[in-house]
């Protein structure tokens, strides 16, 4: 099962140290309303997804958040934390971020939550569902139609627009979840909570594209003397681990600029998956194990099978989902548009033996 393909696997000389540099999350207030229920999403074995296999699979659902995706953990965290320092007035400020969607949701949630203005500023590739839970949560969206001429992007045009954005607010505030600390502090719960259902885990693979989910995993077990191995699943084409970069249209991991929340030594392996490889994953998860999941999703777990063969006999993995698949029914479950853009998927491609004849770009 899965590609033995090297150029898509890297493996990282990685040095753990034993404190974290990322400062502890304090609520703004007791639990309750909504927001109480971010966090603590189950963790769910997987055991028909690589049958047959010799190591066990746990996905943690955090489609199960409530604005749908892992983005309301590092959403709730910053908007908490900067109206607890004052650097967030809601009723006076204007939040202002550059999204491809999720965070988008999940930032609109808590925005709402608290009586807070927020712009979304989004390009063509976001899912038209999102566009319509932002605008119902009562966000403002504001969608970049041209491309970076540089990069041949979106990313780079949304967070030019967001910095026009910002010179035009007399009280805006940019969370950057790019750069933010924050960001992956709210992490650290989720790998918290892993550990504290499973106790020893092997192996732990998440998608990147802030790497915020990267950095307060590595933060956590670095401080905790844990030697469970951390496994990168990128974009291909994308530019975080350095690689060439290319046109991608599934959102929600990869980026065009390497976050500022990166670190050499984040990860013990990096796997590049394609959009194709995407697609894949996301019929795989739906075929075996009935879940409808987002493309980042069937990234991680294409990444899981490409990943396969340097996988310990007897091995626990743990696979972070990151969210949910109604919002793509669309473009990634709908039939026209994969002809359109990948010229459609056979029956017999949808396997996992299928990705090694699976391209790079």
């Amino acid at each position: 099962m899965g590609s033995r393909n090297g150029a898509d696997i890297k493996l990282v000389e990685t040095e753990r140290r034993s404190e974290s540099h990322l400062t502890p999350i304090e609520p703004l207030e007791a639990p309750s309303g909504i927001l109480a229920a971010v966090g603590g999403t189950p963790l769910v074995e997987f055991n028909r997804l690589y049958h047959p296999s010799n190591f066990r699979v746990f996905a943690k659902l955090e489609a199960l958040n409530p604005g749908g995706s892992i983005k309301d953990r590092p959403a709730k965290a910053i908007v908490s934390q900067e109206i607890r320092a004052g650097r967030i007035v809601p009723g006076r400020t204007t939040i202002v971020e550059s999204t491809s969607g999720n965070m988008g949701v999940g930032l609109a949630q808590v925005c709402k939550y608290y009586g807070v203005d927020l712009i979304c500023v989004v390009d063509p590739k976001t899912p038209r569902p999102i566009l319509s839970v932002l605008r119902t949560y009562g966000a403002q969206v504001d969608i970049v139609t041209n491309l970076d001429s540089e990069t041949e992007e979106y990313l780079p045009s949304r967070l030019r627009r967001v910095q026009e954005l910002l010179d035009e607010l007399s009280d805006g505030y940019w969370p950057d979840q790019y750069s933010n600390t924050l960001n992956a502090a709210a992490h650290v719960n989720t790998i918290r909570e892993i550990i504290n259902v499973l106790g020893t885990v092997d192996y732990v693979f998440c998608a990147t594209s802030t790497c915020g989910t990267l950095r307060g995993f590595f933060e956590y077990l670095s401080e905790s003397g844990l030697t469970t191995e951390l496994v990168a699943v990128d974009a291909a084409g994308s530019a975080i681990f350095g690689n060439p970069a290319c046109r991608r249209l599934i959102p929600g991991h990869g980026a065009t600029i390497v976050p500022e929340l990166y670190r050499p030594d984040l990860a013990d392996a990096v796997v590049h998956v394609t959009d194709r490889e995407s697609l894949i994953g996301c019929r795989m998860l739906l075929g075996r194990e009935a879940y409808l999941a987002g493309g980042s999703s069937g990234a991680v777990a294409a990444g899981v099978a490409k990943y396969a063969h340097r996988i310990r006999h007897g091995a626990t993995c743990v696979i972070i989902l990151p969210d949910r698949g109604e919002r793509y029914v669309d473009t990634i479950y709908d039939g026209s548009w994969v002809a359109q853009h990948f010229g459609g998927l056979r029956e017999e491609e949808i396997s996992w033996s299928s990705l090694e004849r699976a391209g790079t770009c």
